[in-house]
């Protein structure tokens, strides 16, 4: 299994100093969150990008329903090209919750699945550097053959939530699974022990295998206990996960303060 670490919306020069640290301490990957409006996560990403050498970098996530989708490829692309293939591209439905009524965005969740759905095809188009042509009714492209590409396969992981077949569906197509539960972040990590090795089971179904398919979760372990830690993780390293993101954003270990973060970090990952 592979560890990330999930930070909130913090100053790019904050991010980038941490990312020194998440690559010091043992950790895998950085991800930032994606806002509505405020700091972005892009030039977040690209300052911890021009810090580091070895950890995974992407958005966590983005809501494809509310972007253009060339735009999209363009700077997961370029952020491709700057880090010599170190690039993740997380994308979902988005959480409407956050401000997107107040700035006329789609709240409807059919309507965003189905432009989640769309994006995605044009993003794919935009990166293989062939003449590409769609026609959606959301998005439309005609006739464009893109140059420069990404220098590496970019993976794509995209949120599915248990039980929908349906939403499911949607990763096996792709390079990864976020893997969403109801109420994950509120209730025991162990009422969760049975959900996910199900929820990788209906993925081999969909998927045929899950050979090369990333299967991810969120959630958050005592940095100041491993044996508590690897035990909590167990049930998921089992069901075959193969990345932990730590949210080292929430209580009761970091309280979302800077200090708190990066001592969660200092302390590593729960291999």
């Amino acid at each position: 299994m592979q560890f990330g670490v999930t930070l909130p919306y913090l100053d790019p020069q904050i991010v980038a100093d941490l990312a020194v640290e998440i690559e010091a301490a043992g950790w895998d990957g950085l991800f930032v969150w994606d806002a509505i409006w405020g700091l972005d996560c892009w030039v977040c990403l690209t300052a911890a990008a021009m810090r580091t050498q070895r950890i995974k970098l992407g958005p966590m996530l983005v809501p494809v329903t509310r972007k253009r989708p060339w735009e999209v490829a363009s700077t997961a692309m370029t952020l491709d090209r700057l880090t010599n293939g170190r690039v993740i591209l997380s994308v979902g439905l988005g959480a409407p919750e956050t401000g997107w009524a107040k700035v006329g965005e789609e709240t409807d969740r059919k309507i965003r699945a189905a432009r989640l759905d769309e994006g995605l095809q044009v993003i794919q188009g935009f990166w293989s550097g062939q003449p590409f042509s769609f026609s959606g009714e959301y998005f439309k492209v005609d006739d464009v053959t893109c140059e420069p590409v990404p220098t590496h396969p970019i993976p794509i992981w995209v949120v599915g939530q248990w039980p929908s077949r349906k939403s499911l569906g949607r990763t096996v197509k792709h390079q990864g699974c976020i893997l969403a539960y109801k109420d994950f972040f509120n209730k025991p990590y162990a009422e969760f022990a049975v959900d996910v090795p199900a929820t990788v089971n209906l993925l081999r179904e969909l998927r045929g295998n899950l050979d090369g398919f990333d299967l991810v979760l969120e959630g958050e372990t005592p940095g100041d206990d491993r044996a508590k830690a690897v035990a909590q993780l167990r049930p998921y390293t089992n069901a075959g996960l193969t990345w932990w993101l730590e949210n080292v954003f929430g209580k009761p270990y970091t309280e979302g303060s800077v200090e708190g973060i990066r001592q969660r970090i200092r302390q590593g990952p729960p291999r």
